[in-house]
């Protein structure tokens, strides 16, 4: 129990980590644990859009630690312009340090769930990755073009960068993701 309390203890962290989107309401942007709080009822809701047979536990579990490693790895947009060479590395660094606090089986499960959901290639992964994409596409549609208006983002880079991941976890999520996108850059 000591083990996971200090995980626990560690992954307050999390609420550290500022993200580039901002809220809905425009007050402020939002940080990473809200964004795995948000995905996770995203996954809970929207379930049943999901392109094949999924086990919704996973998914939540996914999306509740994807982003555990930016505690020591931070946060990279996609449409950031800079790229970190090593930042794949930096992340297993993270994964392996952060989920190691726990205890080994534990920790361990963790880190296999968190390359499950890196490497995309269950349907849990995809729906998953799915809504990490779609997350942050409605927030930018809701504020105005949001981090997409502060980073010049085209509406075609936009569908190339959100487009293949929503629709490879959820054709009907890109298929209105597409309308919203479509209406935003008119």
């Amino acid at each position: 129990m000591d083990r996971q309390l200090s995980f626990l203890r560690e992954i307050d962290k999390l609420k550290n980590v500022i993200r580039k989107s901002p809220l809905i309401d425009k007050s402020r942007r939002e940080n990473s644990a809200e964004h795995s709080w948000h995905l996770a009822m995203y996954a809970l809701i929207l379930s049943e859009s999901s392109n094949q047979t999924i086990n919704i536990d996973r998914v939540i579990r996914m999306l509740l630690i994807h982003d555990i490693v930016e505690i020591d790895a931070g946060d990279h947009p996609i449409h950031e312009s800079t790229h970190i060479e090593n930042q794949e590395e930096l992340e297993q660094q993270a994964a392996q340090r952060i989920f190691g606090l726990l205890p080994r089986c534990q920790g361990e499960e963790l880190i296999e769930l968190w390359q499950e959901f890196e490497s995309g290639a269950s349907n849990d992964a995809a729906f998953a990755k799915a809504l990490d994409r779609m997350q942050p596409l409605i927030h930018n549609v809701a504020t105005d073009g949001g981090t997409w208006a502060e980073a010049n983002v085209t509406e075609t880079q936009v569908k190339k960068r959100y487009g293949p991941t929503i629709e490879g976890g959820s054709s009907s999520l890109w298929s209105k993701a597409k309308k919203l996108v479509n209406c935003h850059f008119e």
